[in-house]
């Protein structure tokens, strides 16, 4: 085999040079930093452009501006982890719907109701809402009085622009959330002698006051929630001739040659249990005039080249194309182009690039410290978003983050450890007081308790909701240790390892006693179940030993024991957990259906395609049952047998979720189908994607929602039809489609077992290999028949070039 071996970490070209831009801005360094409303100090500034010469792969357009009645099926999203907005892009009425990621009500919910279950409503559980609205109304810009309009979504940039031409004078606004300095900015120019006149308006959208102040130059306002919660939002802004002025609550312009607005704003949320989720020091309306009026003291090109450097250091960590589309697909806009997607035989490559790096550009901007991304990710058009835009912790919150590693972001992973972390504290006294409660379904039987669990839902505020969810902990603490697995970074897994150690208490608490046939002897034999539960989200309630359980505690179990290896610590009590692992129920094959039996039981008790893959846990993102070989082969039928029964119909995550199991099973046709299914056009508020590429929900006919989930599972499963990995192994092209296959290129793929890999393929074949190690030792490198065990020394790389002839 042709191997070539490199002394130091390999880079791409765009990669090296990115890596020099950011360290000209200090990026870097800032890298995984929270943007937590607070003060900050002033950030360094890039010495030249960082905006990069155009690329059509990585740029999303549109003919028409956003309706304002449909802003979360057209609305541009932009958002710098905390502070988001969806962008409209009217000419005459721009309009920002702005959120801050910590803009909740509700608040610790520690009252049960009578079935022992924690209330589910607005009014105690709380909501993600909207901070405010902005709007800049130019009124001689009405849509009917330009031409050549066009909108467009950089995702390179993390730039929305939008320009027209009006009276022979064209018009061009970019719009952009800058973490570096924690605003949004609305920047307007021209060439040709035009003007702008008009009105700014913020406006908080629970009846809250602006107000105006002409010395300072600014309009704001600031208000609390009967929770406690303070919030706070102002808006500046300066032009390039013309004036502006305060008046009132707004701020006019006059006959500006340019005009750039920065808004900012916040909570004085905070994610400490002992202070109650509150910083009662802060002045949220206070921060946010220091903050539009220090950033609007510099040149809007120079906010630009800030935020622009810093996006770029994570954007193109990957770099990925899939196949070359045609003249004809390229000549049409986005939407038109996933409306012809969906009635046209032949594939369109450059637009499902697009819409894996559309969910890296949301993981950008919706995930860099502060909170997780909730069902509703960053971005709202009102303050009744369903399930209350919470977290779901029966796979939403977890498929959130399937793809931030494989995707080169490991950063923005740090946001759901933070927040997990931050919950802790009220998790665990919620579950001792109240988890026991004689009227709790899913009560332990032992009448023991010890650790922590979940509900399906949570908020930001210590509190759950929506059921009780005993299994939840375990998958949470999976998916952070999963984080390690990719990162090796002992550090985080020292930060989780209490939590690991509280989840696995719990279950020790929990687990049953039962006898069960020895299938390989006939004899009894004794095994560990967990109590009563659903599979979620369907069948008996009181089921014991369901397979969803089961599998996840036996992979926290694992988990746990190779935490305290890799720490040195805990090894008496990794013992006793290890030992209770052993002694854990495995599910089975139903030799009635032929399907993985899903509650202990062979009959099928549930909805045949119901949307969750709940017994599926160890197929995806689980890896115990596996088709190559090490699992035996009835085992794999049988959840072959029972993904096939679920169908290739769902909603979006439903379908993200099928395709990653697909393609662990090295289904490529199917894997792909699920994909293609998701970038359906919605019509009607029908299951697929909206005009701005999010995802819609059909959740009653003729209704859909937006919920976020499937904007990231589906750009993992693509991910993993390239690139399958678990520790020590590492799969190339397991699940390559024929529409991929002709030729392409991925780099920056995260895979497990501490590596990065960087692939090419032609005619469906890797062609160059590179591998390098980010913590990881030793792993086999594998394609089709051919494999090469590779040992590398942290930062070092190999580049193999005949793995696949």
């Amino acid at each position: 085999m042709d191997t070539q071996r490199t002394d130091q970490q390999e880079h791409l070209p765009s990669r090296r040079g990115l890596l020099s831009l950011a360290a000209a801005t200090g990026t870097l360094a800032a890298l995984g930093g929270l943007p937590a409303f607070t003060a900050s100090a002033e950030p360094q500034r890039p010495t030249a452009s960082a905006v990069p010469a155009d690329d059509d792969t990585t740029a999303l357009w549109w003919r028409a501006p956003a309706d304002d009645g449909s802003m979360i099926e057209q609305g541009l999203p932009i958002g710098n982890g905390r502070l988001g907005a969806l962008v409209g892009n009217d000419p005459g009425r721009e309009r920002l719907f702005i959120t801050d990621a910590t803009t909740w009500t509700g608040g610790l919910n520690d009252t049960l109701d009578d079935d022992g279950q924690f209330p589910y409503a607005r009014e105690n559980f709380g909501s993600f809402t909207l901070l405010a609205k902005l709007t800049v109304d130019i009124p001689d810009h009405d849509i009917s009085a330009v031409s050549d309009y066009r909108r467009a979504l950089d995702l390179r940039q993390g730039l929305v622009s939008a320009s027209y031409v009006r009276s022979g004078v064209t018009y061009r606004r970019q719009i952009f959330a800058s973490l570096p300095d924690d605003v949004l900015v609305v920047h307007f120019t021209q060439s040709g002698g035009g003007r702008y006149t008009g009105t700014i308006s913020l406006d908080g959208t629970h009846g809250e006051t602006t107000t105006g102040s002409p010395a300072g130059r600014y309009a704001s306002f600031g208000a609390a929630f009967p929770n406690g919660l303070r919030y706070g939002a102002a808006v500046t802004a300066h032009a390039g001739g013309g004036t502006v002025a305060v008046n009132g609550p707004r701020i006019t312009f006059r006959n500006c040659t340019s005009l750039t607005v920065v808004i900012s704003g916040g909570t004085n949320y905070a994610p400490d249990a002992a202070r109650n989720y509150r910083d009662p020091g802060l002045d949220p309306q206070k921060l946010a005039r220091t903050k539009v009026l220090r950033a609007a003291g510099h040149p809007a090109s120079t906010l630009l080249h800030t935020h622009v450097a810093d996006h770029r250091a994570l954007f193109e960590r990957m770099d990925l194309s899939l196949g070359t589309s045609t003249a004809q697909q390229r000549a049409m806009d986005t939407w038109e182009r996933v409306r012809a997607r969906a009635t046209d035989t032949d594939p369109d490559p450059e637009l499902e690039a697009a819409y894996l790096q559309y969910g890296r550009y949301l993981m950008i901007a919706g995930s860099r410290g502060s909170l997780p991304l909730n069902l509703q990710g960053l971005w709202l058009d009102g303050n009744d978003p369903d399930w209350m835009g919470d977290y779901h912790t029966d796979v939403n919150l977890q498929m959130n983050y399937w793809m931030a590693d494989r995707a080169a972001l490991s950063d923005c992973f740090d946001a759901l450890t933070d927040y997990c972390l931050a919950q802790l504290p009220s998790w665990t006294e919620l579950t001792r007081e109240h988890f026991n409660d004689p009227r709790n379904r899913y009560r332990n039987s032992t009448g023991r308790i010890a650790g922590w669990t979940v509900a399906i839902s949570t908020n930001i505020h210590g509190g759950m909701g929506w059921w009780w969810h005993p299994a939840g902990n375990a998958w949470l603490c999976n998916s952070l240790f999963e984080h390690y697995e990719f990162t090796q970074s002992r550090s985080h897994l020292a930060r989780i390892h209490p939590m690991l150690r509280g989840a696995c208490e719990f279950w020790e608490a929990r687990l049953l006693t039962t006898t069960v046939e020895d299938p390989e002897t006939g004899a009894a034999k004794e095994v560990l179940i967990a109590d009563s539960d659903w599979s979620p989200e369907h069948g008996p309630l009181d089921a014991k030993g369901i397979t969803y359980a089961q599998e996840l505690v036996w992979t926290l179990f694992d988990n746990y024991r190779t935490a305290c290896s890799v720490l040195g610590r805990d090894s008496a009590y990794a013992q006793t957990v290890e030992s209770l692992r052993q002694r854990l129920y495995l599910p089975r094959v139903s030799p009635k259906t032929g399907w993985l039996e899903e509650w202990m039981s062979p009959d099928n008790l549930g909805e045949t395609t119901h949307r969750h893959l709940s017994p599926l846990v160890q197929l995806f993102p689980g890896d115990r049952i596996r088709p190559d070989g090490s699992t035996p082969e009835e085992l794999v039928e049988g959840a072959t047998a029972l993904l096939a029964a679920r169908g290739m119909e769902s909603f979006g995550w439903a379908n993200a979720w099928r395709s990653l199991c697909w393609a662990r099973l090295k289904n490529a046709d199917k894997a792909y189908q699920l994909v293609v299914n998701n970038l359906r056009p919605s019509t009607g508020g029908s299951n697929g994607t909206a005009p701005n590429l999010f995802d819609i929900y059909e959740v009653e006919r003729g209704r859909g929602i937006f919920q976020i989930d499937a904007n990231f599972g589906t750009p993992a499963a693509m991910i993993e039809m390239l690139v399958h990995s678990r520790p020590g192994h590492l799969e190339l092209l397991p699940a390559l489609p024929a529409a991929w296959a002709a030729s392409g290129r991925v780099t920056g793929v995260g895979v497990r077992g501490g590596f990065v890999v960087d692939l090419r393929w032609q005619d469906g074949r890797p062609t160059r290999v590179t591998v390098r190690s980010v913590g990881g030792r030793t792993t086999t490198v594998s394609y089709g028949d051919s494999s090469r065990e590779v040992t590398l020394a942290p930062g070092r790389s190999i580049t193999l070039h005949d793995l696949g002839r």
